[in-house]
């Protein structure tokens, strides 16, 4: 069972949390749908094979993440991430500028969408901008030619701030919006 983009995706998670929050040595729990697992393993499984799956995944991380618990209600997964492995994604990991430079763009209360076009196109000369009118975003970016970040990012101007949204392609698909 290959688990490495699931692990990739939890490891990208705590990244971006750490840059968001800042560290701490502390146990976390990460939420994913059956659709976003489904998506990883490329597969169509229900819960119970899905489960019968992920009982593995502690297995095959505890070297780096430690004793992951895995628990679902419903369609809804959860990763129990024990503290050695957040520790682990703190100093084993390399940070990810673009995520802490975007986080910093975010959290100033002037930030322009043209701004985050550029920072984008700062870290790539192949950054894909569409315009979005579904209400719920007003922008998707993506970076075309990079393996490591292959998430689509998508933006909505509230006014006073700007959030974000990172989703898996698989995922952004799904959405269809």
């Amino acid at each position: 069972m290959d688990f490495s983009r699931l692990e990739k995706s939890i490891m990208d998670v705590i990244k971006e949390e750490q840059a968001k929050l800042g560290y701490r040595k502390e146990k976390i729990r990460l939420y994913y749908p059956l659709s976003s697992l489904n998506h990883f393993f490329q597969v169509e499984g229900d819960v119970t094979g899905m489960l019968e799956k992920l009982n593995w995944f502690s297995e095959y991380t505890k070297q780096r993440l430690g004793q992951v618990e895995v628990t679902n209600e419903g369609e809804r997964f959860c990763f129990h991430i024990p503290e050695e492995g957040v520790e682990y994604v703190h100093e084993q990991m390399k940070e990810n500028e673009f995520i802490k430079e975007l986080i910093g763009l975010l959290q100033k209360h002037d930030c322009t969408m043209e701004e985050i076009f550029d920072l984008f196109r700062s870290h790539s000369e192949k950054v894909e901008i569409h315009e979005m009118d579904n209400g719920e975003f007003d922008y998707r970016v993506s970076f075309a030619d990079d393996p490591e970040d292959s998430y689509i990012y998508c933006f909505k101007d509230e006014g006073c701030h700007i959030i974000y949204h990172r989703f898996l392609p698989e995922d952004y698909a799904d959405f269809a919006f």
